[in-house]
């Protein structure tokens, strides 16, 4: 076993973090939507919860693995584990299809408002960003 000896700059940190703390929402969103909360439901019309609660179990199933590879990647990242790069780029997989599915297939697109047009364009954006952030620092050696 050897011993990565690259020591990244606090940046490195503060977006681990800031990540890992995205992610760990993203979880929570998943968890209130799937066991249809209290705090989930008061979020949203009738009429948009059933279409939520309606939705086609592989999109369900795409949020679930993005979150929470996505978590798992981020706390690799933070032990400064190559294999990060990996799971972010499952999550990213994940965030795509999810994606699709919102922005061409889901009934309810035209009961979106200015949030769910925001997270559209945030989510992927930001699932991009860390694929690329964890290959980078795979290359630059401060993950191994």
């Amino acid at each position: 076993m050897t011993t990565n000896t690259n020591k990244p700059a606090k940046s490195f940190w503060i977006i681990g973090v800031i990540a890992l703390i995205w992610n760990a929402m993203g979880i929570d969103g998943y968890i209130n939507q799937a066991y249809q909360t209290d705090r989930f439901k008061s979020m949203y019309t009738e009429e948009q919860l059933e279409i939520i609660f309606n939705l086609p179990s592989w999109v369900t199933a795409a949020f679930a693995i993005a979150v929470f590879s996505s978590v798992f990647a981020c706390i690799l990242l933070l032990m400064r584990k190559k294999i990060a790069k990996t799971f972010f780029l499952i999550g990213l997989l994940a965030v795509i299809v999810q994606t699709t599915y919102n922005i061409f297939m889901n009934p309810g697109k035209e009961m979106y408002g200015a949030m769910e047009y925001s997270m559209l364009i945030m989510i992927p954006i930001f699932s991009i960003f860390l694929f690329w952030y964890s290959k980078k620092c795979a290359d630059d050696g401060i993950l191994s």
